[in-house]
Order: C-alpha cells, then structure tokens, then sequence
C-alpha cells in the first residue's frame, strides 16, 4: 500500500487549496502540481488539443541501472531481445514434446536468496510498467525455492533483457472507460504439462472490437490443474480474465464510469461457442463450473464473449515463450514507445461530450505458478 503518495482529482483549484490548507494543518507534504511522479513511477503527461489524442506514459527512470549496479550485472555485449529462452515449436511434427526436466545442479543459499532478491525487485517494475516480464518472472518465481542452474541461466537472461531495454513502460490514451479484456490460454506449455492464461485488460470503447489501450491489469499465471484440452485450457483463461474484471468494474462504476457489458475476446472458437451456447459439449465437472460461471455473469449483463483470431489477441503475448523475432514485432505496442496514433485509435465523441482524461493505476497479476 502506497501511503507517502496521492492523487487528488479536482474541479477549480480553489478547492484542492482548501483541500491542502486542512492538510497542512495536521501533515508535513510536499506538492506536485505537475504530476510527473507517483509512487517512483514517472509520468510523461502528453496533453493534446484533441481529447482522443491525449495520452500519459508510465516509466520508472533509473530503476533497472540501480538493480544493475546493485547486482553488478553488465550491459550484454549484444542486446538480448527476448527476456526468457525460447521454446520452440517443430512444425510438422506427429507430436510435441514436452520441456525437459531440469536435471541442473540446485543452487546453494547465497544463489537462492539472489534469485529471489531480482524477482521481487523485478516484479514492482513488471506490475507497475512493464508487464513483459510477467512471463518469466512467474516461471522463475514457480522454481526459486529450489532454484538450479538453469534457473540461475534465466534469471541471467531476464537481467540482459531489462539492461538492453532499461525504459520501457506503458502508455495509456484517453478513451471513453468501457473496461474490455483479451483472454487467450497456452495448453500444456509449462512444466509438468500445466496450461498457462494470459489476459490483457484495459480501458477503451464500447465497440464491436474495441482498439487497443495500455493494460491497467495483466495476468500471466500458470495454471494449476492439469487440463485435458486447448479449449479447457481457454475456458480457464476465460474464467481467471473475468473473476479479475468484476472487482475493476465495480471500481469504475463508483468512481463515476458506468459500465455495460465487458468485451472480452478470445480465440479460441470452442470456448466462445460453450460459453455463447451455440456449443453444447460433453464437460468435464471442472469445466462445468467455470461453464455456469461464465454464462450467469454474462446472463447478469457483465461480460460480453467474441471472437477474434489469434493474431490480433493481445493476450496472447503473455501464454508463451515467444522467439526473440517476436518480441522484437510486438515491442511497438507492448513497450509502450508508440504514440496513440500509431495503434491506430481515434475516436470522435459526441457533440458536447468531452470525458476527463483518467486512467487506473497499472497492476498486474503475478502468481508463483499457484492458480
């Protein structure tokens, strides 16, 4: 809990001085007027004339040279574009196989308790501006109690990542608040064939297909069951994005954005039929609650379920141990160093409506492999 820094919305600054008169009463502060820093986040305000065309992106300047320094890790001979190790896919195989068993030797307690400090320095960067990293952080995080060589290697690899790109972050546009979510699953892509969701949840408009957005909650979780199939895997995924939706909407409903049904997309086109009803499968008991989940939510007129293909699904960036080819592709909107424009959003509101620029502080979902 962030309990030295606030945010104070107002109209007329008459009353945030009347505000900060009663403050300084009671309280020693400092004020920012400008706000281009909370809680060791920068924020780079850019105010366009055009409301569609006002964005703010979070940064956090000097954070991964002080850990650098800290670590004593040098900057990589040669820029490493991914922050984990590929895994990669033998296209035209009969069959996959699974990752092999880590049969490294473990790390002694000076090496564990090294892995776990970078994790959790990393993991207030990840959640607060840049959630690229979630995906091997949640990896890492699985194994750190019984950290091994091999983890030692990745914990490596993430540290030449970061110092290769030191300032990326995130940049939110103004929109029109409607909360929307990409839900994607990748099946039986991690250890001991568990299923890992991945969800990209932001603020946009109410469309068909809303336009993209900076995340103001990512998820990139193993899952914990063992799951029988990619559209198990999917539902799954599905049922995590909108468990995480419901506490974000009612925020925003009380902060004065009412909210109709949630977009949420997926691309997986059995799991949209199941959970639209246009599929009536043979389910499992697990599938089966998450099913009846999903369908009285949407029922309530909180989620709204589409479909989408893969490649436009932004959720899927955080399902899978992508090559560094790309990364290096979905670094213009991921790493937050696009203009709002350049993604391709414009939006016209109607005559005599202007919404306040707002935007939710990022978090982002990060879990040791237990879900």
């Amino acid at each position: 809990m962030i309990v030295d820094n606030f945010g104070v919305e107002y109209v007329g600054k008459k009353h945030a001085d009347h505000l900060l008169t009663i403050l300084n009463e009671h309280y020693d502060m400092s004020e920012d007027w400008e706000g281009k820093k909370f809680a060791g986040i920068d924020l780079a305000w850019h105010y366009a004339k055009r409301h569609q065309d006002r964005t703010c992106r979070l940064s956090m300047n000097g954070y991964i040279g002080d850990l650098l320094f800290r670590e004593g890790h040098q900057k990589p001979a040669k820029p490493t574009h991914s922050p984990h190790k590929h895994r990669e896919i033998i296209y035209g195989a009969k069959q996959q196989l699974a990752p092999a068993a880590d049969t490294s030797s473990p790390l002694d307690d000076a090496g564990v308790t090294r892995v776990q400090r970078i994790v959790g320095v990393l993991l207030y960067y990840a959640r607060a501006v840049d959630p690229k990293l979630l995906v091997p952080l949640s990896a890492i995080g699985a194994q750190q109690a019984s950290a091994t060589e091999q983890t030692a290697a990745a914990v490596t690899q993430l540290l030449d990542f970061v110092a290769t790109y030191p300032a990326d972050g995130i940049v939110y546009r103004a929109s029109a608040m409607t909360l929307c979510a990409h839900s994607d699953a990748g099946f039986a892509n991690e250890s001991r064939s568990r299923s890992r969701a991945g969800c990209h949840i932001f603020l946009s408009e109410d469309e068909a297909r809303p336009r993209w957005n900076g995340s103001v909650l990512t998820i990139a979780a193993i899952l914990k069951n063992v799951l029988t199939s990619a559209a198990e895997a999917e539902l799954s995924a599905l049922f995590e994005c909108a468990k995480a939706i419901v506490p974000l909407r009612q925020a925003l409903i009380e902060m004065g954005w009412p909210q109709g049904k949630s977009p949420i997309q997926t691309d997986n086109s059995t799991a949209d039929g199941v959970v639209n009803n246009t599929i009536v499968p043979k389910k499992l008991k697990s599938m089966d609650l998450r099913l009846h989940w999903l369908r009285c939510r949407e029922a309530q007129g909180q989620f709204r379920f589409y479909w989408a293909p893969g490649a436009e699904n932004w959720g899927d960036y955080y399902t899978k141990h992508h090559p560094p080819i790309h990364h290096l592709a979905q670094r213009p909107i991921h790493a937050g160093i696009e203009s709002a424009q350049s993604v391709g959003v414009t939006h016209k509101f109607p005559s005599g409506q202007d919404p306040t620029f707002s935007f939710l502080a990022s978090f982002s979902y990060f879990d040791l492999g237990i879900r």
